[in-house]
């Protein structure tokens, strides 16, 4: 493996095109999310019934546990979820 200094790294860094603006706001936004995010995973870990509600239909299954759809859970949730 080539070793780079900084100067070179910074510089290739730089040359990247910038992140999707979806990326940098759901950044921005998943620390606030981050508590029911862990409840929402949590409780699908305990319970079977409720992980297959949130895998057929994400939003209509946090909808009916009257669970706020906030856009960044929503994204971090889709990626845990409906990928399996």
């Amino acid at each position: 493996m080539t070793a780079f200094g900084e100067e070179r790294l910074a510089s290739l860094i730089r040359a990247l095109p910038p992140a999707p603006e979806g990326w940098v706001r759901a950044a921005q936004e998943l620390p606030f999310a981050r508590p029911q995010l862990d409840e929402i995973v949590a409780r699908a870990e305990a319970d079977a019934a409720f992980r297959q509600q949130l895998i057929a239909d994400l939003e209509a299954a946090l909808a009916a546990e009257g669970y706020e759809r906030d856009p960044a859970v929503l994204a971090a949730l889709r990626v845990r979820f409906e990928a399996k």
